[in-house]
């Protein structure tokens, strides 16, 4: 199975069939990128600006064996249609490729390590288990969300994420949130468990692979607006 970008879908037997149809969608294909791993992440950065246009708005994704593969590779879809330059990063130490819930294989842009020290418009995680807990135990990971809600940027979690890695961690600090329903009875605040998306200052929660356009569609109009919002859409 031939990478897409810088995604790739395989299943586990030697019959692989590609489903991963939105990254095929992409209107901007992602740029390839070069192999000198302390170079990668600023290449990639510099590389999805220029072709999108737009140098001002930075996300970073971040991915693990075991996450949901629609979460992640529609939010990356949505917001590099908006035209905002999206680094996929490897919680996984020492390798760029990881096995999603479904079985698609992916390759990051980067490994999460090469870009610690990044500041970024909006960090967005997608869930899916155990992608959630990988998320988790990232201490990197961790560190620079704390950083980006302290520092008043925007930061994004859906599925089983909010419960098993933001709450645990203190990310959501008292904020609405949603979940995936098999983990949203742990929320602490129920008033808006039932909720689609919620946007709660820079924190914005959903609750699965059925919400995630609509999660998507809400950061890009958090980071672009209204008219790009529903351009994109």
């Amino acid at each position: 199975c031939r990478s897409i970008g810088a995604l790739s879908c395989c299943s586990s037997s030697s019959n692989c069939r590609h489903i991963a149809a939105p990254v095929a969608a992409f209107k901007t294909a992602a740029p390839r990128l070069p192999s000198a791993s302390a170079d990668r992440p600023r290449a990639h950065l510099a590389a999805m600006a220029a072709a999108s246009g737009d140098a001002s708005k930075t996300v970073l994704v971040p991915a693990a064996d075991g996450t949901e593969d629609m979460e992640l590779v529609i939010v990356v879809d949505v917001l590099r249609r908006a035209g905002a330059a999206v680094t996929v990063a490897s919680v996984k130490p020492g390798s760029l490729q990881v096995t999603l819930a479904r079985g698609c294989k992916l390759e990051a842009d980067a490994l999460i390590s090469d870009v610690k020290g990044t500041t970024f418009d909006l960090i967005a995680c997608p869930g899916g288990m155990p992608g959630a807990e990988h998320l988790r135990d990232c201490t990197e990971l961790e560190a620079m969300l704390k950083a980006q809600r302290d520092g008043g940027r925007l930061y994004a979690a859906i599925c089983a994420t909010p419960v098993v890695f933001f709450l645990p961690s203190g990310l959501l600090d008292g904020a609405k949130a949603t979940s995936h329903p098999a983990f949203s009875d742990k929320l602490p605040d129920q008033s808006v468990v039932g909720e689609r998306v919620i946007v709660d200052g820079n924190l914005t929660t959903s609750r699965g692979p059925g919400t995630a356009f609509e999660w998507a569609l809400s950061l890009v109009k958090q980071l672009y607006g209204q008219e790009k919002m529903e351009a994109v859409a």
